[in-house]
């Protein structure tokens, strides 16, 4: 698989001082094309925004589309998802469990 093994990075759009930081890595292990599945590594700046992602999947599985939309700006508006060849323009992200399951776009996502 053309994926196997990359790391993607989940930085802050902007740390302490204007600096990315931080936030995890995704070992990827798997792709379902459009979706790469991997482990997430955790880093230091996790912790700050992990509750954001607990309340996106919780609005996904009830299916709270709306509401789901609007926490999830939350989370682009705050972090970045760096490919193995730099930032990525769009992306949705699922993390869960140790595991992380996502899709990106080099262009931004079509509204609707």
């Amino acid at each position: 698989m053309a994926f196997d093994g990359e790391v993607w990075r989940l930085v802050r759009r902007e740390g302490p001082a204007g600096e990315e930081g931080g936030v995890g890595e995704i070992v990827v292990d798997d792709a379902d094309f459009p979706w790469l599945h991997g482990r997430f590594v955790p880093g230091p700046g996790f912790p700050a925004v992990e509750p954001l992602f607990a309340r996106a999947r919780a609005l996904c599985e009830a299916e709270e589309w709306e509401a789901f939309d609007d926490a999830y700006e939350e989370i682009t508006g705050r972090l970045a998802l760096v490919s193995p060849s730099g930032p990525v323009a769009e992306f949705l992200l699922h993390i869960e469990d140790g595991r992380a399951w996502f899709r990106w776009s080099e262009e931004p996502f079509e509204e609707g």
